[in-house]
Formats: C-alpha cells, sequence, structure tokens
C-alpha cells in the first residue's frame, strides 16, 4: 500500500495549490479519503474527506477555500486550496480508510508567507 502526496510549496497568502495524492495497492473507489495536516506543535486535524460514493465534508477553517475531490480511474485524490492563509501552513497527509484499515501518505508541506 502506498498514498503518494504532492504539490506543496511555498505559497504567498491569496495563492492557490492543488495537493495530489496518488494511491496504490488497495481497491481505491471502496475506501473514503481525506486531507489532514498538522502544524508545528499542533495535532494533526482533519482538513476534509470523501466518501467513496463522492460525498464531502470540511473542518470549518477549509469551507468555502478547499475542495476536495477524488478520479478513481486514476485512484488520486486531490485538494485544491485557494485563498491560503498563512495559518494553512501545515504538513498535508491523505489517508485512506474502509472499516477498520486506515492507511496514509508521507506528508507534503505546504507553506504561505504573509
Amino acid at each position: 500500500v502506498q498514498l503518494q502526496a504532492s504539490g506543496g510549496g511555498l505559497v504567498q497568502a491569496g495563492d492557490s495549490l492543488r495537493l495530489s495524492c496518488a494511491a496504490s495497492g488497495f481497491i481505491f473507489s471502496m475506501y473514503g479519503m481525506g486531507w489532514f495536516r498538522q502544524a508545528p506543535g499542533k495535532q494533526r486535524e482533519l482538513v476534509a474527506r470523501i466518501t467513496s460514493s463522492g460525498s464531502t465534508n470540511y473542518a470549518d477553517s477549509a469551507k468555502g477555500r478547499f475542495t476536495i475531490s477524488r478520479d478513481n480511474a486514476k485512484n488520486t485524490v486531490y485538494l485544491q486550496m485557494n485563498s491560503l492563509k498563512p495559518e494553512d501552513t501545515a504538513v498535508y497527509y491523505c489517508r485512506g480508510q474502509r472499516l477498520w484499515l486506515e492507511y496514509w501518505g508521507q506528508g507534503t508541506l505546504v507553506t504561505v508567507s504573509s
């Protein structure tokens, strides 16, 4: 099983980034997928998730700015992040989950300068 996150980088406040997470080794379409983030000195928190059927939900901090989507044909989940703020700075992780099974990617760093 592998979850390869990419797309992070250094951007300015107000910019956009799209994160991608390519999955392999499990039946992607059957798994709920999520993006989490962990800022320095803070606990990992949910940013957004999408079910196997495509339903989504977002953390309050992400609503209206971030969009999670999935492409089952490409085994990839995306996080489109717009209007980025310095407080969005964190390592972003993708997670696949189904029943008691849970898989995590290695994370991609997003740094937003003011």
